[in-house]
This record gives C-alpha cells, sequence and structure tokens, in this order.
C-alpha cells in the first residue's frame, strides 16, 4: 500500500454489508475520475500550460472501473460520479455508464462536466444511465468566461450544453459557480436569478487552495456567507431540503423559485463531519480524501488478479476525519497541483 503524494440494468440496493469508516460514517458514494485531461484552463483549478498527462497505459480501461465498482457495490456502494479533468473528452464515454448501470447495487449515476462537449452526448448519456448532472460555468459573461476558462467560445458552447440536458430529461441539472472576489462576484444576484424560471440549482463554490492557485486563493476567497447575503438583498431566501445528489450543498430558494441556491462551504464551515464519499482516480487510486497524500494503489492488483476488498478496507480505515486546507496555503493539499489530479 502506498500513501505517496499525488501522481441489462441494475438499480437494485440490498447489499450485505455497508462500508463505514474509523469516525462512524457510511460510506456509499466513488467519483470516478476517468481522465486527468481537460479542454478547459480554468483559473483556479489547472495551470494554464497543463500537466504532465497520464500515459494510456496507465489509466484505468472501461471495463477496470467496473470490475472496482463491481467489487465496492458488494461492499455497500451505491452512488457514483463520472468526473475529470473533463470526463467527456474520454472516447465514447456511454459505453462506461453502460458498464456501470449494470453493476448490482448501483442505484445512481451522475456526471460532473463542463458541458463544452455535452451536445452531442447528452441524448447517449441519459439512455445509458446518467440521470443527473453538475455544469460548471463561472460567468455568465462571454468574454470573462473565455478568460477565466482561458479558452474561446466558452460560454455558447456551455449553454448549448445545458440546454441539451434539460431537452433530455436530466434532473436534477446543477450550475456550479466557483466564487472569485474580483472576477466573477459581481454577477452573484445574476447566477441565483437563474434559479426563478428554470428547475436550476445554482450552486455557488468557494474556492480550494492548490499549488497552482496560492494567489488567487488568497486574495481571491469570497465566503458563501457574504454571497449568500448579497443575494438575500434581491429577495428574500428560505431554506428548502435542496434537490436530490449526494454532495454537502445547503440550499435556499426564493419565493415561488422553481430552482435553488445552494452553496458549498470547504473553507468558511468545514462539512467533513458529513462526509460520504471516496475518489478513484483515472490512474487507478484509490483516495479517502480530495487532499492529503493518502491512496491507495487498486490498477496493479486489479492487473495481478489480487483481491481489491482489503485493499478498500484498508482505505476505509486510514481515512482522515478533515481536510487540513488553509486559505493561501499548500500546506494541506498534500501537493496537489491541480484539482483535476483527483477528480475536484
Amino acid at each position: 500500500m502506498s500513501y505517496d503524494v499525488l501522481p441489462a440494468r441494475s438499480l437494485s440496493s440490498g447489499a450485505s454489508r455497508t462500508m463505514v469508516d474509523g469516525f462512524g460514517r457510511r460510506i456509499e458514494y466513488l467519483r470516478i475520475s476517468v481522465t486527468d485531461k481537460c479542454n478547459l484552463r480554468c483559473v483556479y483549478c489547472m495551470p494554464e500550460e497543463g500537466l504532465p498527462w497520464l500515459r494510456r497505459g496507465e489509466i484505468l480501461t472501461y471495463e477496470e472501473i467496473a470490475g472496482i465498482v463491481r467489487v465496492m457495490a458488494g461492499m455497500g456502494l451505491r452512488r457514483l460520479r463520472l468526473t475529470g479533468g473533463e470526463p467527456l473528452v474520454r472516447k465514447d464515454l456511454p459505453r462506461l455508464v453502460d458498464l456501470l448501470a449494470a453493476v448490482p447495487g448501483i442505484e445512481d449515476i451522475a456526471l460532473s462536466t463542463n458541458a463544452v462537449l455535452l451536445a452531442p452526448l447528452a441524448r447517449r448519456l441519459r439512455d445509458a444511465g446518467v440521470s443527473r448532472v453538475n455544469i460548471s460555468l463561472d460567468s455568465l459573461r462571454p468574454e470573462r468566461a473565455d478568460a477565466i476558462a482561458r479558452r474561446s467560445g466558452t460560454l455558447a458552447r456551455i449553454l448549448e450544453g445545458l440546454d441539451a440536458a434539460h431537452a433530455v430529461g436530466f434532473d436534477p441539472i446543477k450550475i456550479n459557480v466557483v466564487l472569485m472576489r474580483g472576477e466573477n462576484d459581481d454577477e452573484v444576484a445574476g447566477f441565483a436569478e437563474l434559479s426563478r424560471a428554470r428547475p436550476l440549482h445554482v450552486r455557488f463554490i468557494e474556492v480550494m487552495p492548490t499549488e497552482s492557485n496560492l494567489e488567487l486563493s488568497a486574495s481571491g476567497f469570497l465566503s458563501c456567507d457574504e454571497a449568500l447575503a448579497r443575494v438575500a438583498e434581491v429577495d428574500a431566501l428560505e431554506p428548502v431540503p435542496g434537490p436530490p445528489g449526494n454532495g454537502p450543498a445547503t440550499y435556499f430558494r426564493f419565493p415561488g423559485a422553481q430552482g435553488t441556491i445552494g452553496v458549498i462551504t470547504p473553507m468558511s464551515h468545514n462539512f467533513c463531519s458529513r462526509c460520504n464519499r471516496m475518489r478513484l482516480t483515472a490512474d487507478g487510486q484509490l483516495r479517502p480524501c480530495l487532499f492529503g497524500t493518502m491512496q491507495t494503489p487498486l490498477r496493479d492488483a486489479l492487473r495481478r488478479g489480487e483481491p481489491l476488498q482489503p485493499l478498500i478496507d484498508e482505505t476505509l480505515r486510514v481515512k482522515p476525519e478533515k481536510h487540513l486546507l488553509v486559505q493561501g496555503s499548500s500546506a494541506g493539499s498534500g501537493g496537489l497541483i491541480a484539482l483535476s489530479q483527483t477528480g475536484g
């Protein structure tokens, strides 16, 4: 085991056991990074020049991912989310969804995407078994969206993907907005207004520090408390349960709105006590936390035909109580350069 710094559809339940970590938290949710590559270079996520990408042979095949999920489903895993990098840059992603949806015990498959490539794939993904999508969208202004993503033509393609997601029936559709003071904080009210007329669930997320965004995370940090205060100046907010999902968001609603406004507060209000997840990286590392240095290599054991359950049990055992992030510092990130390395 290594703890090195990074490098026919079945939706049934009834597993014979559950996965519980050392702090009594039930773990039934796995975020699966299918690739470390991305077609954007968002300022809070990845260096503009990119990263040393994984080689093809280092990345789990779709069959290997499904094999790991099959083992974990027998241990109590119930919910999956496909992430990246940008998951849609990996060829024929719906085929992986087909494989995962056929694993006994898996009840829910969701997708996190920047939606740039979503429009032509939306129907196939929905038919394969993806029920919900989270779409990253950090500005409603074309020139600003391009600047944040460091790619041209970004906003129009994201909105096209958003419309396609709505047309094929993904529900819920969540919009993830990373808050950045001086970059997009003047659009908080505008984003919140999206939730009135359409069943969209806008979530504001506090920026988290990695080695490539330390200046931004220090000078550009905006708390969700401040964002909510700005939204409340527009109209009254009422707390609501929010849409189905596996994440830590807290939700509110404008009176009569079709959608909701959520906040995810990893820095200002730690929610680790409710953590229900682990992460599988594109190269087969099982990580008990987004940050830190703990990870267990499953890929090579899988390829040697060795049992995975003892490795998974050990990863559960060492899952930390909480992250140790400090705004503007890489001290608690475990050497993480970019969120795309571990699936965000």
